[in-house]
């Protein structure tokens, strides 16, 4: 069997309402030289049934099926290690990509070998495909320095309510992966997950719209709102709240971001300066929580709306209204 230039993984629980508008749009990139691999994390409901009868229509389908809910976090670094390709890419069974997407990050990553990421603004839509934010990517992830990449990523995307930056869903170097710790499941372990990549190298963005990331009521991040249900559904074995209490997985989240650092490979210098900004984002979390205090506001604009167009932009969107 012929090695893909691109692993694709898409681990999905229950994910019948949007899975297969999901499936069209990672199946109809101009870029073709992926395999997708498809994993049921012990799905409820028609998700098995569309997984196999996309996979039986598509050779470059794999699909797998848990026996039982091993958590989001397992899940997720269950489709990587299935994976061949020398570039990898997460996908999500909620959202969908323009069809030039792939192209245009592995077109980024080939132009700079230095890289080990690329991706696309991100765009944020609703249950009917309508485009609610389109905001610019914030964050100084391609600077070279990587205390500064970290500085960005502690720092700059503190906007409530904003949807800017969704690096996870990058097009990665599938050996940088393989040499950072598997996803977490404490507190915002994705947001330590993805600080530790961003210690190994550059992020690029191609600056244009193609990467929709949908909000309902059934994504994780609205089903789960509270410290432990978050965590709990990263990884079950977090059910326990005598054993995980909510301080513990704010604990190792804080904990987290140092324990990346010492990993990294950075000179004594990069680590001192990287330890040094962690210390002033904890030192700002903890001030502004103290009475007299103001947060951050919530974000008022919300980007050029109006100017884009999932159905024009996404392969097979037309086809489902």
């Amino acid at each position: 069997m012929t090695q893909p230039r691109l692993s694709i993984g898409l681990p999905v629980y229950n994910g019948e309402d949007y899975l297969e508008q999901s499936l069209d749009a990672v199946l109809g990139q101009t870029f073709t030289d992926f395999e997708l691999i498809l994993s049921s994390n012990a799905s409820t409901d028609r998700t098995d049934d569309i997984c196999r009868a996309y996979a039986a229509k598509d050779p470059r389908i794999t699909f797998y099926r848990q026996e039982r809910n091993i958590g989001a976090a397992p899940h997720h670094d269950f489709v990587f290690r299935k994976g061949r390709g020398e570039l990898f890419k997460w996908a999500s069974g909620d959202d969908l990509w323009g069809r030039d997407l792939v192209a245009r990050c592995v077109e980024l990553l080939d132009q700079h070998p230095d890289a080990i990421l690329a991706h696309t603004y991100t765009a944020a839509i609703d249950g009917d495909d309508n485009v609610i934010q389109a905001l610019e990517y914030p964050l100084h992830t391609d600077a070279p320095e990587p205390a500064e990449r970290l500085r960005s990523m502690l720092f700059d995307g503190d906007l409530p309510g904003a949807i800017q930056a969704d690096d996870f869903y990058g097009v990665m170097r599938a050996d940088v992966l393989r040499a950072v710790k598997p996803h977490n499941s404490f507190y915002h372990a994705d947001q330590v997950f993805m600080a530790e990549v961003a210690l190994h190298g550059r992020f690029l963005q191609v600056p244009e719209w193609l990467y929709f990331r949908r909000h309902h009521d059934g994504r994780a991040l609205q089903a789960n709102p509270t410290i432990s249900s978050w965590s709990r559904n990263l990884d079950p074995k977090r059910a326990n709240k005598l054993v995980h209490p909510p301080v513990r997985l704010v604990a190792e989240y804080i904990l987290g971001y140092f324990a990346a650092v010492r990993r990294a490979p950075l000179t004594a210098g990069q680590r001192h300066e990287c330890n040094r900004y962690i210390r002033q984002w904890l030192t700002s979390r903890v001030t502004r929580r103290l009475p007299g205090q103001s947060k951050p506001a919530p974000i008022q604009y919300f980007g050029a709306v109006d100017a884009l167009s999932v159905q024009a932009l996404v392969a097979g969107s037309d086809g489902h209204r």
